[in-house]
């Protein structure tokens, strides 16, 4: 079993910066990929960026040069820092985690899932 709670979401203006965290427990071994995901009203889940335990990190291209996920092991926190963020950014951002070492962006692969944290993006 593994606990997901997120924190850090906010209303910023067009051009802003927020930091997501994504405090975690349970097995490491349930969570060899740990991901974030977002999913605005009247669209599907989709997948932000991910981090796997071996080191390798994954972005989709629309976030890519602006996002950056890292993972503090000491503090068993996951964090999504969030440069230039942009109106179509707003979305209900969700962590997530599995046991599989090569999980990539696609949400139905994750076994656990936070309660998320809304992010907003004003013009």
């Amino acid at each position: 079993q593994v606990q997901l709670v997120e924190s850090g979401g906010g209303s910023v203006q067009a051009g802003g910066s927020l930091t997501l965290a994504c405090g975690y427990a349970g097995s490491v071994d349930s969570r060899r990929s740990m991901g974030w995901f977002r999913q605005a009203p009247g669209r599907e889940r989709e997948g932000v960026a991910v981090a796997r335990e071996d080191g390798s990190r994954i972005y989709t291209s629309s976030v890519a040069g602006r996002f950056t996920i890292s993972k503090d092991v000491a503090k068993k926190t996951l964090y999504l820092q969030m440069n230039n963020l942009q109106p179509e950014d707003t979305a209900m951002y969700y962590c997530a985690a599995d046991p599989n070492l090569f999980r990539g962006l696609i949400s139905d692969d994750y076994q656990y899932w936070g309660q998320g944290t809304q992010v907003t993006v004003s013009p």
